[in-house]
This record gives C-alpha cells, sequence and structure tokens, in this order.
C-alpha cells in the first residue's frame, strides 16, 4: 500500500503532461493539478494500514452492506475512479468469459496486480468520433476512433484519442476501451487494454480552469476541482497480458455497458449527498435572510427535499438490490442506478435555480474575503450584509460564496456538464431503463387490476 507521499513521488515516472499549452515538469506541485494531487494523496493516507496487502478502498464489495461501505468511501468524486476502473474490468470480464476467455484471465491478472501496487487507474472510453453521422470505418480519417493499427506476436499498437478524462494526469493506468458497440468491419476498433500513464506516444493535454485568486471565495470549487484529459496516443505498444479485446466486435459494447453501470452507481452516491447539501444551503440562505416561512420560499425548498429524497432512494435502492457475479463481487442494481442517474441530473438544473431564487442578487455581488478584511471597508461591509442580531454579515457573504460556486461558477459549469453527461447523457439512461424494467411483469398487475384474463 502506497502513502500520500509516496503517491506524489510516483508521478515523477516521465509521463507527458501539457497544461496551458506547456510541458508540465512536475505534476505533483503544479498549480492547476494542486486540489486532486492533495486530495488523492489524503486518499491514500486515509485507508493506509501497515501490513494490509491490499488497500480497503479498492477491494471488491462482495455483499450489500460493503457495496453500501464503498458508496460511502467512494462519494468523494476525487477518488472513486480507480475502483469504478477496476470492477468495470472485472464485470466485463465475466461477460466475455465465453468468447474470450484469454480477455477475462488477463482482467483477472491485471487487477490482482493493481490492487497489489495500489495504482490509481482512469477510464478511457469516449473517442474524437469526427463525423458523428458516420461510424468508425467509415471516417474520412480512420484514427477519429482508437484503433489497433498494428497487431505483432507480443501484442498490440494503437492509434487514436479519448476525451474527457478525469484525473488523467494524477493516475497511473488508463482503461481504454471501445465508446460502443462495433460492426463487424470494425474489429479494429474493438480493443480494450491497460496503458501506463507513462507509456512511450502517451500525450496528456489537461483542460478546465481551476479556481484563482483567494480560495475563500470558491469554497466548493477549491476542493473539488477536478481537471480533465485529453489524450493522444501515437502508435503505442500495448503487451499481450494487458490486452482484454482485440477484435471481437460482438463484445465491444460489454465494457461500456458495464463502466456506465458502475459510473452511474458512483455518480449516484454522491449526487444524493449533494442533493442533501443543495437542500441544506437553501435552508441555510433563507434562515439568514429572514425568509424561511415565505410560502413560495417553503415550497421551493419543499420540493428541493423531495428531490434528494427520491435521489436517496434509488440510490438506496441499487445497493440493496444488488447481483452476485460470477467474480464474487456484488453489482449494484441496473434499473434503480440508471433511474437515479436520470431523476438526478434531469432536475439538476432545476434544483439550482430554486438555490439562486432563494438565495438572490448577493449569490453573486457579495463581497470577497479581502474587502472584509480590509480596514476601510471590512466593518461597514459585516454591518450591512447583516440581516439580524444573530446573523454575522461575513457568515451571510460566505454562504453566498457558496452558492455562487455551486451555481454560476467556473467550477459550477463544469460541475452541470458532468451531472449531465457524465456516465453517458440522459438517453442513456433511459435506454437501460427500458431494458431493465420489467414489462411483463407490469402487465400482470395490470391485468388483474381490471379483472382480465389473457388477450386471447
Amino acid at each position: 500500500m502506497l502513502t500520500g507521499a509516496e503517491y506524489r513521488a510516483s508521478l515523477a515516472d516521465g509521463r507527458s503532461v501539457y497544461a496551458d499549452g506547456r510541458y508540465v515538469e512536475d505534476v505533483a506541485g503544479h498549480a492547476d493539478f494542486a486540489v486532486p494531487v492533495a486530495a488523492a494523496a489524503a486518499g491514500y493516507d486515509r485507508f493506509w494500514r501497515p501490513g494490509e496487502a491490499v488497500n480497503a478502498y479498492l477491494k471488491p464489495p462482495e455483499s450489500a452492506d460493503e457495496l453500501r461501505e464503498h458508496g460511502k468511501m467512494h462519494a468523494d468524486q476525487l477518488t472513486h475512479g480507480t475502483f469504478t476502473s477496476l470492477m468495470t474490468l472485472l464485470t466485463a470480464g465475466d461477460r466475455i468469459a465465453e468468447t474470450r476467455p484469454q480477455g477475462r484471465e488477463a482482467i483477472r491478472c491485471f487487477v490482482a496486480d493493481a490492487l497489489r501496487r495500489d495504482v490509481r487507474m482512469v477510464e478511457t472510453i469516449t473517442d474524437a468520433k469526427g463525423d458523428r453521422s458516420l461510424p468508425p470505418a467509415k471516417q474520412s480519417d480512420p484514427d477519429a476512433y482508437l484503433r489497433v493499427v498494428e497487431r505483432r506476436g507480443d501484442g498490440v499498437v494503437i492509434r487514436g484519442a479519448k476525451l474527457h478524462v478525469s484525473l488523467a494526469a494524477q493516475a497511473h493506468e488508463l482503461m481504454v476501451i471501445p465508446t460502443k458497440a462495433m460492426k463487424r468491419d470494425e474489429g479494429d476498433y474493438a480493443i480494450a487494454c491497460a496503458v501506463p500513464v507513462n507509456a512511450p506516444g502517451v500525450k496528456i493535454v489537461s483542460v478546465g480552469t481551476p479556481p484563482h485568486g483567494d480560495l475563500r471565495d470558491s469554497p466548493i470549487g477549491a476542493v473539488r476541482y477536478n481537471p480533465q484529459g485529453f489524450i493522444l496516443f501515437e502508435d503505442v505498444f500495448v503487451p499481450s497480458e494487458r490486452v482484454f479485446l482485440d477484435g471481437e466486435t460482438e463484445h465491444a459494447a460489454s465494457f461500456a455497458h458495464a463502466l456506465g453501470l458502475w459510473l452511474r452507481a458512483g455518480s449516484l452516491a454522491r449526487a444524493a449527498d449533494e442533493a442533501d447539501a443543495i437542500v441544506g444551503m437553501a435552508q441555510l440562505v433563507a434562515e439568514a435572510n429572514g425568509l424561511e416561512k415565505v410560502p413560495h420560499i417553503r415550497e421551493k425548498i419543499t420540493d428541493m427535499a423531495l428531490h434528494a429524497t427520491l435521489v436517496r432512494a434509488t440510490y438506496e435502492a441499487s445497493m440493496a438490490n444488488g447481483q452476485v457475479q460470477p467474480n464474487g463481487a456484488v453489482l449494484p442494481n441496473e434499473l434503480y442506478a440508471n433511474a437515479g442517474k436520470y431523476i438526478s441530473a434531469a432536475e439538476h438544473g432545476l434544483m439550482l435555480r430554486h438555490l439562486l431564487d432563494i438565495a438572490g442578487g448577493s449569490a453573486l455581488t457579495a463581497p470577497s474575503h479581502a474587502d472584509f478584511e480590509n480596514p476601510d471597508t471590512g466593518e461597514l461591509l459585516r454591518k450591512y450584509m447583516a440581516t439580524k442580531p444573530e446573523v454575522d454579515g461575513l457568515y451571510r457573504a460566505q454562504l453566498f460564496h457558496a452558492v455562487r460556486d455551486l451555481t454560476v461558477s467556473a467550477y459550477a459549469g463544469y460541475h452541470a456538464i458532468g451531472q449531465l453527461l457524465g456516465g453517458g447523457g440522459l438517453n442513456a439512461q433511459r435506454v437501460v431503463m427500458r431494458g431493465r424494467y420489467d414489462f411483463e411483469r407490469a402487465k400482470q398487475f395490470a391485468r388483474e387490476s381490471a379483472g382480465l384474463g389473457s388477450n386471447t
């Protein structure tokens, strides 16, 4: 098991990372990566236990209780990626076992090694895609989807790009999987493998704007900023023991489906906590403003509480109704996980609108901490930002800073996109829900309630 200090040191491995157009000499020490590196290091220290061979944070859950406990451990979006990636591989491995048994064996060996090394792994799935109206094999540039460009006796060579990869620059391993189902003539695109971040030919371009200035004015983004990686694969060699799928197009979607489930279940755990936090923020602001008894504000907060309760209920249902897989791990229930992810994402914007409406314009215009510390303005600002004797002006301003960071900051915009598109857009959840919902059972309930027999 690694300590936080050992994790920081492990990032100096010759990886090629770029930020703001410049090569990054020291990832661990670069300002753009300060938040995620610190969060990862803290996670290593949190779960480090002397003498234990495997980090508890990474052990596959073998019961509903263990699955729920993992949900609590991974509620922080900056620490969940490795678990999601490894569980995706194990889940997909069972699904491809009959057609590609060597792939499942390679997955199990890789996962065991990753647990032993205590490494961080991130999922890379979304391709550049080129012309969205055309499939991979018909693109004008065949590299629009990551593909195998050469097969050797000891492995394969891949070329392409993967986009929207959270925390790529701070990881050790990249889980490379197909972005979707592939047709029979698209075997070169049906590739799943594990690639070290520092492998020759891998370049990571970090995108996103970290919070700047006085981080006290960005209390949410300052601890949750999550840079994204645009990853370039320039003829990267992958040894055979790290290749999990190669050309078996009928299983190209197995990895994406497995990832979608674990991503949605993981994001649902965070969404449930966040929904409750937004309700709490709305109530605190309403009380600080002296408006907690105003009917339309009470109604908005009630709507927000209903939303938070439904998100929490689907999360609990996905944990309680999981299924045991051949590998011994418990899989979250797909119907409830997808339903919860859909509810959370579809209503997220409305919840933030309610929060802004309750807070008012000061969510955007509240003075900064530096303004309060200025001897020329500080005391007057505290006086005029206060609302009643028990509500200090600085406290109220701090509430507004948090509301702004949740709703209209650069972090808020980034997070809103992640809520909507992370783990697939809304339609992806609808498709899975429809496929998992028991319509026959529903029809039987309908027949019984209507006193009908069969339709013959």
